[in-house]
C-alpha cells in the first residue's frame, strides 16, 4: 500500500466511525494498522470534498463486487490479494480463514524497531538473522538501523548465506522465542533468507548503512556482494524505466515526495519525470524544486525509499519492470 493507499484508507476509516474502523483493523497486518494509525494521527484540516472523493472511491469499488453470486472466502481473497498483493495477502488470508495461530515472530511485528531491537539485540547474530527474514523489510531494515556498525554487517551477511532453516535452528529459534514472547513460538517452516531477502532489506537502509554493509560483504565473498547489489534496485536507476513506467510512477507519487526526492540524483533523471509530465505540470514542478528551500539528506532519502516502494509495488503488480527484466517485459 503506497502512501497516496494509506492516506485514503485513513481517511475511509475515520469516516465511518470507531466501531467499523476497528473491524476493518481486523483485516490488516501490523504494518498496514501502524501506517495508518500514524497517517489518521496526523490528518489535519480535512475538507468535505477530500472526504466525499475518498468514499466515492470506495463506493465505486464496492458496487463492482456482490456477495449475492459470490463465494465470501473468494470475495475476501480476492479483494485483500488485489489491495496488498499475493504475497502479503496470503498470510492474513491464512489467519482470517484458516485460524492459524499467530506465531512469537508475529507479535514483533506490532512492536516498534527500538523495541524489537532492543529484546534482541543479545542473542547470537544467526538467531537475530533468522527472526529478521520473517519481518517485512522495512521493519527489519530499521531494526538493523538500532543495531552497531559491527553487528548489523554480521547479521547482514548471515541473512544473505541463509537459503533455509535446519531443524536445529528452528528449535534454538522456538527455544528464543518461547523465553522472550510467553511461549507462542509456533515458528513457520519455510524457506528464507538469500540474496534477494538481504537486498530488499538494504532497499530501505539509509545510503551510509548500506555502503558499509556492502563492504563488509565484500570483503567476505565479492562474488556475494555483487548478487546483493545486483538484486537491488537504487533510486538512480530510476533513469532506467522507459516512459511509460514514468508516467505509471507519477501517478502514484505525490509531487512534493518527488521535489524533494529529486533534490539528490542525476540531473537526466529530474528530465525524464518532467519529460513525462504536460507542459503546464512540468513548469509548475521546476518552479517547485527552484523554489523549495535546503532540506536534510535523511529526508531526502526518506522520500526517495517512497518512490523506490511506489516503483516495487508496480513491479509486484506487474505493470511495469525493474532492473534487468525490463528489456523482456513486454511483447
Amino acid at each position: 500500500m503506497n502512501a497516496e493507499g494509506i492516506n485514503k484508507a485513513a481517511l475511509l476509516l475515520m469516516s465511518l466511525g470507531e466501531n467499523e474502523a476497528a473491524e476493518a483493523f481486523r483485516f490488516l497486518d501490523p504494518r498496514e494498522v501502524q501506517k495508518i494509525s500514524i497517517a489518521i494521527a496526523t490528518l489535519k484540516n480535512v475538507t468535505l470534498g477530500a472526504v466525499d472523493a475518498v468514499l466515492q472511491d470506495f463506493i465505486k469499488e464496492a458496487e463492482s463486487h456482490t456477495t449475492l453470486s459470490l463465494d465470501s472466502k473468494e470475495y475476501i481473497r480476492s479483494v485483500l490479494t488485489s489491495a496488498l498483493g499475493e504475497e502479503r495477502a496470503g498470510g492474513i488470508i491464512d489467519r482470517i480463514m484458516l485460524g492459524d495461530d499467530v506465531t512469537g515472530i508475529e507479535g514483533l511485528k506490532w512492536m516498534d524497531a527500538p523495541a524489537v531491537a532492543e529484546l534482541i539485540r543479545n542473542e547470537h547474530p544467526q538467531i537475530i538473522a533468522t527472526i529478521l527474514v520473517h519481518l517485512d523489510p522495512d521493519q527489519a531494515s530499521d531494526v538493523l538501523a538500532c543495531f552497531t556498525e559491527r553487528t548489523r554487517n554480521d547479521v547482514l551477511l548471515r541473512i544473505a548465506t541463509l537459503d533455509g532453516i535446519q531443524p536445529a535452528a528452528l528449535r534454538e529459534l522456538d527455544d528464543v522465542m518461547t523465553d522472550l514472547l510467553s511461549g507462542n513460538a509456533n515458528v513457520k517452516r519455510k524457506a528464507v533468507g538469500g540474496v534477494r531477502a538481504a537486498a530488499e532489506i538494504l532497499n530501505h537502509l539509509s545510503n551510509q548503512h548500506e555502503e558499509s554493509v556492502i563492504e563488509s560483504v565484500r570483503g567476505y565473498d565479492v562474488d556475494l556482494a555483487q548478487k546483493i547489489i545486483d538484486e537491488m534496485f537504487t533510486f538512480d536507476k530510476l533513469v532506467e524505466l522507459d516512459d511509460r513506467a514514468i508516467r505509471l510512477l507519477l501517478r502514484g507519487v505525490g509531487t512534493e515526495t518527488l521535489v524533494i526526492a529529486l533534490k539528490v540524483g542525476p540531473p537526466e533523471l529530474r528530465q525524464k519525470f518532467m519529460a513525462n509530465m504536460s507542459q503546464r505540470a512540468a513548469e509548475l514542478f521546476s518552479d517547485d524544486m527552484e523554489t523549495s528551500g535546503p532540506v536534510r539528506l535523511s529526508e531526502v532519502e526518506a522520500k526517495q525509499r517512497i518512490v523506490l516502494q511506489v516503483a516495487r509495488n508496480l513491479a509486484d503488480s506487474g505493470e511495469i519492470a525493474l532492473g534487468d527484466k525490463a528489456d523482456d517485459m513486454y511483447v
